[in-house]
């Protein structure tokens, strides 16, 4: 395998075999082998081992490969999450993390449990329409469980930018973004200036979030795996890609789910429904909801941009995702200046 991204190694069915057995001892044996798509970090593979476990395999970038600020150590913070939602949120179906090492050749690897399903991002590609309307729903209701889990500090653990307010993390994440742009020459449509100036306007909504929930932040279709239950109908199996998580806003989480849309204006959308059926206290959107909205919107704009480097794309080889994202950046900041 070949990866796509400069962050993605190449593996081989030797190589997998050698991890499993470094994981589980030397009587491991592999039946069968292959490589993960979707993502665009860490290299994935599923295997099959002789006792009939089905496993999935992610290998960490090498040591020494340039990555953003937030993304150091991201393979032991998947283990921490995996490990931090079965304590804590156990209803949430997230795979069992069944080995965490490191190697001195390969460096860093995570083995979980394979959980059943494909993901929404997939299902959306085949030939024949889904209603994925449940399978949405479970996710809010999930979402609503991770919620009640509450941190002892507000953003990313591990060292990464944080604060003792959801202020002065939201504003370090965004300020750690700002300086990998400078490294990587990425090219922003809005000034960092700029950027503190409508972050500091909209301050005073960033400071009604009192309580560090816990977040998974990542949670596009291609990170939510679904399957039929027996009467057919497509349900929540599993949340994988936890490496991103941190401690925040709830309404944080409501944005990559609902990518390049607007939450707030979709009232009835399954994800809220569901969240709503399962949250301990009432889901309001009102303007001041919105206001921060549009901040996490502007943040993820942001992280997609800058990060585009470090996967290999510029934006000559992805001109849609530039031109896209540039249009989203506009728009929000656009909105906020308003507001």
């Amino acid at each position: 395998m070949t990866g796509v991204s400069p962050t993605q190694r190449p593996l081989t069915s030797d190589d997998v075999a050698y991890l499993l057995r470094a994981s589980f001892g030397p009587h491991a044996r592999v039946r069968d082998a292959g490589p993960l798509a979707g993502g665009g970090y860490a290299t994935v593979w599923w295997a099959l081992l002789d006792d009939d476990r089905r496993v999935a395999l992610k290998l960490a970038p090498p040591a020494g490969t340039p990555l953003l600020r937030y993304e150091r150590g991201l393979c032991a913070a998947e283990a921490r999450y995996f490990q931090l939602v079965a304590k804590h949120a156990p209803q949430v179906p997230v795979p069992p993390v069944l080995w965490h090492g490191s190697d001195p050749a390969y460096g860093e690897w995570l083995v979980t449990t394979m959980l059943p399903g494909r993901s929404l991002s997939e299902l959306a590609k085949a030939d024949v329409a889904v209603d994925d309307s449940l399978a949405r729903y479970d996710l809010g209701v999930a979402l609503a469980a991770l919620h009640r889990v509450t941190g002892d500090r507000f953003g990313y653990d591990g060292g990464r930018a944080g604060g003792p307010t959801w202020r002065a993390a939201f504003t370090a994440m965004l300020d750690a973004l700002l300086a990998d742009a400078t490294d990587w020459h990425v090219r922003l449509p809005v000034t960092p200036d700029r950027l503190h100036t409508l972050v500091g306007r909209h301050a005073d909504v960033l400071d009604e979030v009192r309580r560090p929930a816990l977040l998974h932040f990542d949670c596009w279709d291609g990170n939510v795996l679904a399957a039929p239950d027996p009467d057919g109908r497509l349900r929540l199996h599993g949340l994988v890609d936890g490496e991103r998580f941190l401690y925040g806003d709830p309404l944080l989480d409501l944005v990559s789910p609902l990518l390049f849309r607007r939450v707030e204006d979709e009232p009835e959308h399954p994800l809220l429904r569901g969240y709503r059926s399962a949250a301990g206290e009432p889901l309001v959107l009102d303007a001041s909801a919105r206001r921060r909205l549009g901040l996490y919107r502007l943040h993820l704009y942001l992280l997609m941009t800058v990060e585009m480097p470090s996967r290999g794309m510029t934006a000559r080889s992805h001109p849609g995702r530039s031109a896209r994202l540039a249009a989203l950046l506009d728009g929000e900041i656009a909105v906020l200046d308003r507001g």
